[in-house]
This record gives C-alpha cells, structure tokens and sequence, in this order.
C-alpha cells in the first residue's frame, strides 16, 4: 500500500495502539511493521493467528509476556563462541521462565492430563523449549547481575573461604594497632585505599607510624597509611580477589558453553515468543474494540454490518451498514457538512486497511471485505503552501496520480470530488472523472454537494446514491448512512430553523431554477416515505412481539391450542410480509415516476397529484395493519344469556357462554374442549346465533361507524379548487370524518397565494368539534397542509 493512503486513512494511529498492547521490544517491532498485504493466503493466516488468540484470550484469559528480554546480541555472541556477563546470562534465564509460563498458557505443562487445544498457534506454544536444566544451573549459579553464588564451583567456594580467613586477620591486626595508637589517629576508623585496608593518621605523626602512604586528606592533615605489619596480609588479600575472578570468569564460561549448546532452542524461544507477543496484541486489540474477523472476497465486494470508525469514541461513534461491488460499483454519498459523509470514506478504507494486515475489524460478525492490492484516497485539506499549490490545485494533482494508477484491483475514494473551484465546472469535471473509472470497473465511493451528481447516479447503471440523514428538527446529523436515497443540503430548512426571516427564505426559494426546486421537492418526498416504511416496519416488528407474547401465553395454557397458535403467528408473519412489499414496491415504482417526471419535464401540479397518489397509498397500507378492538356496547352484559354464541377476539376462537359475566365483566366460555375465562371486552355476540327482536338492530350505529372508518381517508386533498368549492366540500369531509371517531386529519391546500389556508382557517375556528388545527411540520407537508384535531 501506498505510504500517503495510511496517513490519510490514520493507519499509522491504529498500528500505534496496538504497539501498547505488545509487551516485547521485537513485539513491539513486529507491530510498528505490520502493513496491508494483497495476497490472500497472507491475509487469511494472519486472520486466522488473530481468531485463535482472541479465542484463547475468551477461554483462558490473559497471558503475561513479562519478563522476555531482548537478547538477540547475546544469541549472536553466543553463535561466535563469546562468554556472556552475568546481565546477559540472567536475561536468558528471565526468558526461560517466560517460556515455561507461556507454554503451560498453551496446554503443554508436561503432565500426562495436557488437553493441547489445536489451531494455528498450537506450533508455536508446542516448539517453546522452556530448557529447565539450564536455567536452574544458571539460578543456581548467579545470585544476582553483581553476585555468584559461593557453590557456583568448588575452586571459587575455597578461593571465597581463604578470602574470609585472611580478612578475620587483617581486622585482628588493625584493631590491636588502633588500640595502641589512638593518640597517632585523625578518627577510630579502618578504610580503604586502592583496594588495600589503611588507617587515618595524623600528618605530623607520619615519621612515629611505620607503613605505606596511599593517599592524603585534601586538607593535608590525614595521611592514609597502610601499617607494616599488614602489607603482607593485604598482598594475600589482593592475590585471593584475583584468583576469585579467575573462578568467576570459569564459571560465566561454562554457564555460557551450556547455552551455546542449546542456542538454537534459546533463538527460536526467542522468536516465538515474540511472535505470540505480537499475535496477542492484535487479539486484545480485536477484544478492546468489540471487533470481528471480517469474510474476504476477491470479487470486489463490500459489505459492511454495524461498522465503526475504530478511532472515535465507542460511547458516541455510529454504526453504519454500506455495501458497494454488487449492485453498484459506484457509491455517491450527499448530505450536509458535518453529517458524517468524511466519517463513512474513513471508516470503509480504514477497515479495509485493517482486514488485509490481518487486524479483526469493529463491525458485526459476517462482514465481508475484498481484497484490494491498492487503496488511493483524496480526503481533507490538500492545499500546500511550500509548492505554491491551492486547494483545488492540490486535491486535482493528487487526483491525476489516483487516475494514472488506480485499476480494477483497486478502491479509491473522494471527498468533496470537483470541490474548491466554480461550481458549474467543479460538478462537471466530478462527473466526467468517475464516468472514466466506472467505466474501467473501479470500485470508487465518493462525497458531494453537487445536485449533478445525484441525478448521475440516479441516472448511470451500477452507480448509487446514498445520504448521510439529518434531523432537521433538532439541527443535528444522524450519521446514519442511507443507501440508496440521495441527501439534500437542508440549507432553507436550517436557516428557518436558526430564525432567518420567512421573506429572504421565499426569496431565495424563488431564485433556485425550477428543475432544481423540483428535485429537492421529490427528495423530500423521497425522505418522508422512506420514514414511513420504517416506521411501518417498527409496527410490524411490535405486532410481530405481540404475537409471540400471545404465542407463549397459549402454550402455558393449553397444549390444545399449538396447533391454532403456530397458524396465527404465520398468517401474521405472511401478512406483515405482504404489507412489507406492497409498500417497497409501489415505493419503487413511485421513485422511477419522478426520475422520468424530472427527465421528461412536468408541472407541480402533476407531482403534487402523484405526492397525494403515494400518501393515499401509504394510508392505504396502514389500514390494512391490525387494528385495536373497540369495546362492546354496555348493554351487552345485560342481554348476554347462558348458551349464547360468542366470538372469543383474543384468541380467535367461536364458543358459547357458560356463565354470566360478574362484576368485573369476566365470564366463562365454552371452546369445544377448552373453557377458559375471558373478558367482556374480549367477545363479541355472533350475530347469527343469537336470539334478537324481529326488526331490532343493536349494532346499527356501530355498523354506521364502521363504514365510516373503512370508507373515508386521514387527509383530503383541495389543491386546485376556489374557496367557494373547498368550503362545502371541507364540511362534510370534517363531519364524516368526525362521526368515523378519526383523532386528527390532514388538508392539504398548497401554498399559492395563501387565500384558500386562509377561508380554511376562518372556516375550523367556527366548528364546535375541532380541538386545534396548526400548519404541517417538516415531513408533513410544511405549509402546503393544515393538521386538524377532533375533541
């Protein structure tokens, strides 16, 4: 990989932490060089190291590297027939240990009850050879870096105790000379000097005291004198420490012919070592961000589940799903600033990155990744003031290099494509430079404010759109990504928000090109019923809840009631799926109506039509959702009679009454085998069954409701009509819906010159059943339609 697409990509901060979590200076190294590789074997082994040590990790939890030196000088002195110091010899033994540790870690203890678990570490942790002879000879030996043990050999142990004799007599002597001399004596003290014991005496009693000056205080006052009568004492002292030194070096020496005789074991411990260390430190890197290993491809297919930028804080960091090489080899990503466009560039490269030098990456379990043999990016400030080059002129240098490189094994991706020059020519240059890489197959994701290239994509074979949502509610990005739904600037939306006068908005609005107005109001369209399918999708899943609820309910009842059960959840679960593509479909049939009504031209009449079209549809798809059950008539405690046929509503059961409800409404009801005690509420007489006054209908007014709430619709459209027509026609649309017990409707009027808003305003401020009315909100129509509230 290129050194430039690391740096852009922040390659170089994840390979940062994951040298903290090597424990070793060769981990250490190992980590600091570890780049993307491009073959796929490569690839999938060093995946497989990480998989094997996370597991392990899970399983077994931590393994300490402590301990393991660097002794790769020692091995080559070894190697060249050198002695080792006592610094270099216990280095080894450290490591030794460490090999022990670790190789138990790995199943390998040396007991008969091992249980070695297999996989593509289980090599490494078996060749460990921890060498158990040689280290304990060497702990045996050497007390410490600065002291051997008196028993590291015979000859030093007799040498040490012959030290100690001429010692005691030396002492013996000097203390019966300060005795006798203590007038003679600067201080009551035996020193050193040069390695041979002296005592402190006084300058002017240098002539009276026989010995050997050594040395003399700064003051001249001391002279440091070794008596006569110990100078052969300390030659035999001085000859022992050489002798001592001798036996020392023999036994350095042999210590370091045992190691030389097993240097080979000593270097590949060395080297597994660190290779577990550096193995390990990627699985607790993998453990650290919640990651996974990623499924390869080498077709250039993407498909990333829940991914996170590694670098942002997990508390605040949103997963995004993006998937680019199937369908589409192109990705053009719109949305406003700050909306997470940059974020969603980084993180698919920066993943891709990760994956190919074996790293698991921080997305859900499944994801898969191609294998790219390049990965060029233009993101960020490229402008250079050294080279004299400005931000358009650098990003467009940058770009030539990734045109004149780049190839079907590749992934490059844009940010702010043709940005930092005149719009017009910026927009087109963006065009023409990914029509040249689509064409030669490239996989390419790219970020844009440019209105062109949404209709590119929108327009071109295997190219898509998607945006990063923004709630405009909150002025606040989502970072959610959308795949598949071009992102519009919200610039009027934000700016009404943050409170620029509703004048310079309409102004504006009304020096925007009419094509260009037209688009944005389909891709608010476009918005507002993606938002209903999803919000469609959240009822389905509930009821689908609901249903498993009601499911294990049964099942602790009665057994009897599994076969009933297991065919209502599938019919629901069959309806909710039919709901489902009834509303994708007409979804995307309503989006290539507009792509055509925008090639083709059209008025806004015609998209207002097809916008009622689409909501009449959506209205439509919510009334064929389950509905609550509405209570009965009270009197139907009263003329509810033993043996009565009932509808049981909650389990969907027919049945006949047992008992007579008491005073909380519950009775008993007889289902073929199964009496069970329901609610009031919960049944309903069936008609044909029971017993009724000739002429007599109970239900009339509810059937009246009913057909109210099946025939009229929550909105109603006046678009087109003056207000001598909208009135009446407003009135009884008001009063049918009212008596169908609706909670609010929607009027849609237009915008226009506002004089049909305003008579329906006037109008819902002289009717005694309206609780409120207010403008529509952002996704409801803004002030296009009135929101009206029944008592």
């Amino acid at each position: 990989m290129n050194e430039k697409v690391l740096k852009t990509l922040e390659y170089n901060k994840i390979i940062d932490m994951l040298c903290e979590l090597a424990h070793t200076r060769r981990g250490k190294e190992l980590c600091a060089g570890l780049l993307p590789s491009a073959d796929p074997e490569a690839i999938q082994e060093l995946q497989r190291q990480t998989t094997d040590a996370l597991t392990r990790l899970l399983r077994k939890g931590s393994v300490s590297f402590g301990g393991i030196h660097d002794i790769r000088q020692s091995i080559a002195r070894l190697k060249l027939g050198t002695s080792l110091n006592a610094v270099e010899l216990l280095r080894i033994s450290s490591n030794l240990d460490a090999t022990l540790r670790i190789k138990a870690y790995g199943g390998y203890t040396g007991k008969d009850t091992d249980e070695a678990y297999e996989d593509s570490l289980t090599e490494l942790f078996a060749g460990l050879e921890p060498l158990s002879p040689l280290n304990n000879e060497i702990k045996r030996c050497i007390i410490s870096e600065e002291e051997i043990a008196d028993d590291a050999s015979p000859g030093l142990k007799s040498v040490r105790r012959a030290i100690r004799n001429v010692n005691e007599k030396l002492h013996n002597e000097l203390g019966s000379i300060l005795n006798s001399s203590r007038s003679m004596l600067q201080d009551h003290i035996i020193t050193m000097r040069n390695g041979r014991y002296c005592l402190p005496v006084k300058a002017e009693y240098k002539s009276q005291f026989q010995g050997m000056i050594h040395d003399q205080s700064s003051t001249g006052s001391t002279l440091f004198i070794e008596p006569i009568a110990i100078v052969r004492l300390n030659n035999e002292l001085r000859e022992l420490a050489i002798k001592e030194q001798e036996e020392v070096e023999k036994v350095l020496a042999g210590l370091s012919n045992m190691a030389a005789e097993r240097v080979d074991s000593i270097e590949f411990n060395y080297n597994a070592l660190s290779q577990l260390d550096f193995i390990f430190a990627r699985a607790n890197l993998s453990r650290n961000m919640k990651a996974s290993e990623p499924v390869f491809n080498s077709k250039g297919y993407i498909n990333i589940k829940k991914g996170r930028h590694p670098l942002i804080d997990a508390k605040k960091v949103v997963p995004i799903d993006i998937t680019l090489g199937r369908d589409f080899s192109m990705l053009i990503v719109t949305g406003p600033n700050t909306g997470g466009k940059t974020v969603t560039l980084k993180t698919v490269g920066l993943l891709t990155l990760m994956g190919q030098a074996g790293l698991h990456i921080p997305a859900f379990d499944g994801s898969e990744l191609a294998i790219f043999e390049e990965v060029y990016a233009d993101i960020g400030d490229e402008q250079s003031i050294e080279q004299s080059l400005s931000t358009f002129s650098s990003h467009m240098t940058n770009i030539v290099k990734i045109l004149d490189k780049a190839d079907a094994h590749s992934l490059v991706l844009f940010d702010e494509l043709g940005a930092g020059t005149d719009p017009t020519e910026g927009a087109a240059l963006a065009m023409s430079i990914l029509s040249y890489l689509h064409r030669r197959n490239i996989r390419v994701i790219a970020t844009t404010h440019y209105s062109e290239l949404k209709i590119y994509a929108l327009s071109t074979q295997g190219v898509s759109n998607a945006s990063c949502e923004f709630d405009v509610e909150t002025l606040r990005p989502t970072y959610r990504l959308l795949i598949g739904i071009p992102g519009k600037s919200n610039a009027f939306a934000i700016s009404s928000k943050l409170g620029l006068p509703d004048f310079i908005i309409e102004d504006a609005r009304s020096r925007i090109g009419k094509m260009d107005k037209s688009f944005e109001d389909v891709i608010s369209d476009l918005e507002a019923s993606r938002k209903k399918i999803e919000q469609e999708q959240q009822e389905i899943a509930q009821y689908k809840a609901e249903i498993e609820q009601l499911k294990q309910k049964l099942a602790k009842k009665n057994e009897s009631l599994e076969a009933s059960r297991e065919r209502l959840l599938r019919e629901a679960k069959e309806e909710a799926a039919r709901i489902l593509n009834e509303a994708k479909e007409y979804a995307d049939q309503s989006i290539k109506r507009y792509n055509k009504w925008l090639q083709e031209g059209g008025s806004i009449r015609e998209m207002e039509e097809e916008r009622s079209k689409l909501r009449q549809r959506l209205g439509e798809t919510e009334s064929t959702l389950p509905k609550k059950h509405t209570k009965q008539p009270k009197d139907l405690a009263k003329s509810l009679k033993i043996g009565d046929y009932v509808h049981v509503i909650s389990l969907g059961l027919k049945g006949t009454v047992s008992t007579l409800p008491n005073a909380k409404g519950d009775l008993y009801v007889q289902m073929g085998i199964l009496r069970s005690l329901v609610n009031i509420n919960d049944i309903e007489p069936l008609k044909e069954e029971m017993d009724t006054a000739p002429g007599y209908d109970s239900n009339k007014s509810s059937k009246i409701r009913i057909s109210k709430s099946s025939t009229i619709h929550p909105e109603i459209n006046l678009i087109g009509k003056t207000v001598d027509e909208a009135i009446p026609e407003l009135d009884k649309y008001l009063d049918d819906a009212y008596l169908a017990h609706l909670p609010k409707v929607t009027i849609i009027h237009g915008r226009g010159t506002g004089a049909l808003k305003n008579a329906i305003h006037s109008h819902l401020k002289k009717l005694s059943y309206v609780k409120s009315f207010r403008i529509g909100g952002f996704g409801e129509g803004d002030h296009g339609v009135t929101i009206v509230e029944f008592k």
